[in-house]
């Protein structure tokens, strides 16, 4: 017993839902660390100008309570606020230096002094980081003035210790650190609970078509949001065409059987009632026998092309094509091709040569002697039109409608099978098409009449 073959598994390009977490990802960790470099660039610069304005605010002061005594010395008439000043090492300092002066440093310097940048003149706040105690980093401001009743240039600093500057600026980065992680576990959590909710949908529709698998249903009816909805609407269309096509090929299987039914009940009897015509009977139904499978041969193979997709042939390249092998059958005919030579139709290439090829041949057959044919004669109409015409001596109009039947010939003088015009309308009708019948105004025969759809670029151009 032969085991069942496992089906085919399609080759896939990895989960949707994880690339659209991986990309998530992606871009949360770099808007988080950019946003988070941004805020803690400028939290520590407020933190600073903060700190630096403190300094400055002391430098003021302590310029604001100064003057010079008698001797030339710079003295404070009255004490400064900040009682750190007093401290030793409190990590608040101040300084006043004077070219030809003694350094005059606060108390809480107790036996150190400060190494100024003092050699040259600021007019306003001089800031700047000092590592001259290895033990603690300063922040130094300064500033050079010249007071009331003296020449000297005095450079008046103000010190502090960055510790504290520092632990306020790593508070912030610790806070911003944890801040920005719960925010980015959050906005991944939220990532994936989108991708989970948005990818739902799809889901569903693979729900839909497991239960059109496995009930029979025909259609994908759930309601689904209105991005999956033209997918559905592709899917359910691709159901209908499917359908379509089955109720066509057991349409042509059907029509077949009854066809060849009849030839076969023929040649049965005559066979089994030992017949004398036995021999002309079975050639004369083979043949009707053989133009009924040409004919949904013929059916068959348009159909098959046609669900391969949409095609796009030139026309006039393929009318070409026909009037060359048909000029050897025919070299006393004169063609004439003319029109649109850049309209296409959608229909494949050996479909259009055959309907052409048809149409073109029973020109020439059937003809006085000249065919005409004009391509895309209606050139802003929907479809494409094609007018094959001879001079001649046409077809009663009466008879327009029987011509289109599986073996009508009307000149039976002439070889064939009456096959022509049916497979034409036939082939033309699956693709979208029509084919119809009228009387030729120039030439005075046949005209027919061939519609065929244009290709989607050229509609919508």
């Amino acid at each position: 017993m032969q085991e069942p073959v496992p089906p085919a598994i399609a080759p896939h390009t990895g989960s949707l839902s994880r690339r659209m977490m991986v990309i998530a990802a992606g871009w949360i960790l770099v808007l988080l660390l950019a946003g988070g470099f941004a805020l803690d660039r400028t939290l520590s610069s407020l933190i600073q100008r903060n700190f630096d304005n403190q300094l400055e605010y002391l430098l003021t002061a302590m310029i604001a309570s100064a003057e010079i005594e008698q001797d030339g010395e710079v003295v404070f008439y009255r004490a400064l606020g900040d009682q750190r000043f007093l401290e030793p090492n409190s990590g608040l300092y101040w300084q006043i230096t004077g070219a030809g002066h003694d350094p005059w440093p606060s108390r809480s310097l107790w036996d150190r002094t400060l190494e100024l940048q003092g050699d040259h003149f600021d007019n306003e706040p001089h800031f700047y980081d000092s590592a001259q105690f290895t033990d603690e980093p300063l922040r130094v401001v300064e500033r050079t003035v010249i007071l009331p009743d003296s020449e000297t240039r005095w450079t008046f600093a103000v010190a502090s210790a960055t510790g504290e500057l520092k632990s306020q600026q790593a508070q912030i980065r610790a806070i911003l650190l944890w801040s920005f992680a719960v925010l980015g576990l959050g906005l991944f959590l939220m990532a994936a609970l989108q991708s989970w909710y948005g990818l739902r949908p799809l889901r569903r529709v693979r729900a839909a078509i497991q239960r059109i698998r496995t009930t029979g249903t025909n259609r994908v009816t759930d309601p689904l949001p209105l991005e999956v909805q033209p997918l559905v609407q592709e899917l359910n269309m691709l159901l209908a065409h499917s359908e379509q096509q089955a109720e066509e090929a057991r349409t042509h299987a059907g029509n077949l059987a009854h066809a060849l039914k009849t030839p076969l009940t023929v040649v049965n009897n005559a066979a089994t009632a030992h017949a004398p015509d036995l021999a002309e009977t079975v050639i004369r139904e083979a043949r009707t026998m053989q133009r009924h499978v040409e004919h949904h041969l013929a059916r068959a193979r348009a159909v098959g092309r046609r669900a391969v997709g949409l095609a796009s042939t030139p026309v006039c390249e393929s009318a070409e094509g026909v009037r060359r092998a048909v000029e050897r059958l025919y070299p006393d005919v004169r063609f004439d091709i003319d029109g649109n030579r850049d309209a296409r139709v959608s229909i494949e290439r050996q479909d259009l040569d055959e309907i052409l090829g048809n149409l073109i041949e029973n020109a020439a057959k059937y003809g006085g002697g000249s065919v005409f044919v004009t391509v895309d004669a209606e050139r802003e109409a929907e479809q494409c039109v094609i007018w094959v015409e001879d001079d001649g001596m046409g077809i009663p109009e009466a008879e327009w409608p029987r011509i289109f039947d599986r073996g009508a010939r009307l000149d039976t003088g002439k070889p064939g099978t009456g096959l022509g015009l049916a497979i034409v309308r036939d082939v033309a009708e699956i693709y979208g098409g029509s084919v119809s019948l009228a009387e030729s105004e120039d030439l005075g025969g046949l005209l027919v009449r061939l519609s065929l759809p244009r290709p989607a670029q050229a509609t919508t151009a």
